[in-house]
């Protein structure tokens, strides 16, 4: 329950346009064919930024099958992090601030530092529920 109160929230007080500028942001990274590798990262933060609370960021498992989890990951998320990742990171930490500020604020603060962590190098997580 506190959870659905959490979430109801975050969408009212910015939650929502966070989420249209990342779902914005994976189309016109797909569009730009060269974006694609980054097109389901973007969307996958889409959907938890809409909807964060009960659900937690982690690594994807290791298979050895898994490309973003390797090597290509790693690269993958350097050119993010040199283009995107350090800028839209910035912004949540930003944004994280001046939540925390205010005592209410703090679990909406928390929340957008895990999307700065996930901003910065977004190949290879997931999101699961908690």
């Amino acid at each position: 329950m506190i959870a659905l109160i959490l979430n109801v929230l975050w969408l009212i007080f910015g939650g929502l346009i966070a989420g249209i500028g990342w779902l914005i942001g994976g189309a016109i990274l797909a569009l730009t064919i060269v974006g694609l590798p980054w097109t389901f990262a973007a969307w996958r933060i889409a959907a938890y930024t809409f909807w964060p609370f009960g659900r937690e960021v982690v690594w994807r498992d290791d298979d050895g099958m898994d490309p973003g989890r390797g090597p290509l990951g790693a690269v993958l998320n350097v050119i993010w992090i040199v283009f995107a990742g350090w800028w839209i990171a910035l912004a949540h930490l930003i944004s994280a601030f001046f939540e925390a500020i205010t005592i209410i604020g703090i679990p909406f603060a928390l929340k957008d530092l895990e999307l700065a962590k996930l901003a910065f190098a977004p190949v290879g997580r997931t999101i699961r529920e908690k």
